[in-house]
């Protein structure tokens, strides 16, 4: 884990990286959302779990949380699920029909402390309104962010994601280039059904993005992002047209393996 950033006077990240030998660092991110009714978006790595709750804890009283909004059941996304519910007995967690359905093959979550929302529709946290969407890339069908009007902040997801080549804190810090390039390659990896979508419908799901204006973009996989949604939807919007990924065969593992127990770095 990586220490909490405070990115508006409401949201905090809780960060940390997962590095991908041969490639970089790939971000982690959960967020803290201080509205009215206080909302933790994801519960980061299970190896973090210790960490991330000492993190959570420095933003805000666990008891005091109310949602805990579950972008995807995916393992990097609920390291520390079972330990938040434990600790927050009045918080509900926000997934959909069959984001629950996964979850429920390895989590046991009681109904009465689940609720379901769809892409569209709307959650009243007191002094805002979520309103749910299906990002425009994905990896898991039960993936949802959300827009957060009153900060105009938009929670992606995995979408936008990158995969750099050193942990950063800021993604306005990172080189132009490189941040496309990184973009592009997470984009590849991570929803590799791209090469295959219609790309007119792919123009106008980044479009209704873009329409939303927002200010502040926090993706689950990418420093904090202000004032570049614009380089990001262009970035998003070659991706289809990017070389596939085809990650390293045995030959190359066994080559990668030799090097790190020789003691040589691999390069990022």
């Amino acid at each position: 884990m990586d220490s909490p950033i405070r990115v508006t006077d409401d949201i905090h990240v809780l960060p940390s990286h997962f590095p991908i030998p041969g490639y970089g660092v790939v971000p982690v991110n959960a967020f803290v959302l201080k509205a009215k009714e206080p909302v933790l978006v994801d519960t980061g790595l299970h190896q973090d779990s210790d960490a991330f709750l000492d993190a959570l804890t420095s933003v805000i009283d666990p008891t005091d949380l109310r949602w805990l909004w579950l972008t995807h059941p995916d393992q990097d996304h609920v390291g520390s699920l079972r330990a938040i519910l434990d600790l927050a007995p009045d918080l509900r967690l926000v997934t959909t029909f069959l984001g629950y359905g996964i979850l429920s093959l390895f989590e046991t979550v009681p109904l009465d402390r689940v609720y379901l929302l769809n892409p569209g529709q709307e959650l009243n946290v007191g002094d805002r309104t979520l309103t749910a969407l299906k990002p425009p890339i994905f990896d898991n069908p039960a993936t949802t962010g959300f827009f957060d009007g009153k900060s105009r902040t938009l929670f992606s997801s995995d979408c936008f994601g990158a995969l750099l080549p050193a942990p950063a804190a800021d993604a306005g810090a990172i080189e132009k280039a490189t941040l496309r390039e990184r973009m592009t390659l997470w984009a590849t990896i991570d929803s590799p059904w791209l090469h295959k979508v219609d790309q007119v419908k792919f123009a106008a799901e980044l479009n209704s993005i873009r329409q939303m204006d927002a200010e502040l973009l926090l993706s689950s996989h990418l420093p904090p992002a202000r004032g570049l949604m614009e380089a990001c939807l262009t970035c998003l919007a070659g991706a289809p047209d990017a070389t596939p990924f085809v990650g390293p065969d045995q030959v190359a593992l066994t080559a990668m393996l030799a090097e790190m127990t020789s003691g040589a770095s691999v390069p990022a």
